[in-house]
């Protein structure tokens, strides 16, 4: 019995290293790279076998994975633009509604086609999980119960003036801080909190323009450790402890448009805009210090010389970029140029504005969930896009402000943790496995 107790305990002892939540925006270290094993190649001929579905009203929010929770945010609309933000969990095994928190909030000003519901996914840490909503309200809550511990409404305690698509950008636990663009007068277009209590830590950044919608992201490089920042006038290095510039690169972003989070490998650091095109930021090994490496040269999302990304995060590997364009094809680039070496429209299936995919990179291949509400397994390589699989995983819901052969869309990013993939859309909140079979 011992013997079999001590064999037993190693087998869960093994499947728990190779587990891993996603507790943030794009997973660890908002990387979009999934790093568990025991995943499947193929997908079943009749479909991925979801686990449960679990009822969910409307919002582009995308999930978070932690610690037995999954954690959504939504929207109940009441006399628009009137209504009222939720924050869920859920049992990450059953999908059973464990326990839900709500405010109330006002759209007006917002886009109304994309005024359906909060836009930032959650950020779980340890027994805290960290939301933001649409119209800047940020809450702490309690992970176990929803018990609201502090929170800031960003418009009303720091003079912030909300976008026209809304708060965008997942707060960022570093250490005891919590970072977030929360867009406040002078100079708080990001602050830093305590985590725990909520005090103010520190301000950084003007505020004489738009915040934009990019989420922070944390790099190492020139020996030190930095917070950037994407927003409307270019992209911004601060320090994590202090919220001191580091550097600053020019990009003008029209229409306030920067979205997408940063791309960063190594000493390279990449941005792209659906209008302006993308620029690659060469960053110092000695100190930090950083350069534009290139810029792409054309401003025209019509005619885009290069990666006018929009939603979707690009990823740079080795020598390579791979990243969804203005119009819905998959590109490659090459990372010390911005010269196109290939594109397919093989991953939207649609010459169509604003068409998007979300890429998360596992071993040697991508999970790529388009618009279409389709999961996608596949290789990139500067060879070109050579499709694995392809399966139908959830209806899309979000009407697209644009025509589009489906009518509707699904723009939410996912959640990959221990080996399922968990995802929603205006109506529902699934969970799907990805696992290997027999495992």
């Amino acid at each position: 019995m011992t013997v079999f107790r001590l064999v037993a305990g190693l087998c869960l002892l093994s499947a728990s290293l190779w587990a891993e939540d996603w507790p943030q925006f794009r997973g660890r270290d908002r990387a979009g790279v999934w790093y568990e094993t025991g995943i499947l190649d193929a997908f079943p001929a009749n479909g991925l076998k979801v686990k449960w579905r679990a009822p969910l009203r409307s919002g582009f929010s995308g999930p978070a994975v932690a610690g037995g929770k999954v954690f959504v945010l939504d929207f109940a609309p009441a006399t628009r633009p009137k209504g009222v933000e939720r924050a869920l969990a859920f049992d990450e095994k059953t999908g059973k509604l464990l326990w839900s928190r709500e405010w109330e909030v006002n759209y007006a000003g917002l886009a109304t086609t994309y005024a359906i519901g909060p836009r930032a996914t959650p950020t779980v840490d340890g027994d805290q999980v960290y939301v933001f909503g649409s119209m800047g309200m940020l809450q702490c809550l309690r992970a176990a119960d929803g018990k609201l511990l502090w929170q800031h409404d960003s418009v009303r305690d720091f003079g912030a003036e909300v976008p026209v698509w809304g708060m965008s950008a997942a707060p960022l636990v570093d250490g005891r801080r919590l970072i977030c663009l929360a867009g406040g007068a002078g100079d708080s277009k990001v602050m830093a909190f305590d985590k725990m209590t909520g005090a103010v830590l520190w301000r950084a950044l003007s505020s004489d323009f738009e915040p934009g919608y990019s989420a922070p992201i944390l790099i190492q490089a020139g020996g030190k450790r930095q917070i950037i920042q994407w927003h409307p006038r270019g992209v911004a290095s601060l320090d994590p402890e202090t919220g001191k510039s580091l550097w600053e690169v020019p990009f003008e972003s029209r229409m306030g448009s920067s979205v997408s989070a940063p791309a960063w490998s190594g000493q390279r650091l990449l941005i792209s805009n659906f209008f302006d095109g993308s620029m690659m930021i060469a960053l110092d090994d000695s100190a930090p210090r950083a350069r534009m490496l290139w810029r792409g040269a054309s401003r025209s999302e019509t005619k885009p010389d290069g990666l006018h990304a929009l939603i979707a995060t690009p990823f740079i590997e080795g020598g390579h970029i791979y990243g969804i364009c203005a119009y819905g094809h998959l590109r490659c680039l090459n990372a010390s140029t911005g010269k196109q070496v290939w594109e397919t429209l093989e991953v939207t299936r649609e010459r169509a504005r604003w068409a998007a995919a979300h890429l998360v990179r596992h071993q040697d291949r991508y999970f790529i969930n388009n618009d279409r509400g389709e999961l996608i397994l596949a290789q990139l390589s500067p060879a070109g896009y050579h499709e694995l699989g392809r399966t139908r995983l959830i209806e899309p819901t979000s009407n697209p402000g644009v025509r589009r052969e489906a009518g509707t869309v699904n723009w939410t990013h996912p959640a990959y943790a221990n080996r399922h993939i968990f995802t929603r859309n205006d109506q529902e909140l699934i969970c799907a496995s990805l696992e290997a079979a027999g495992r």
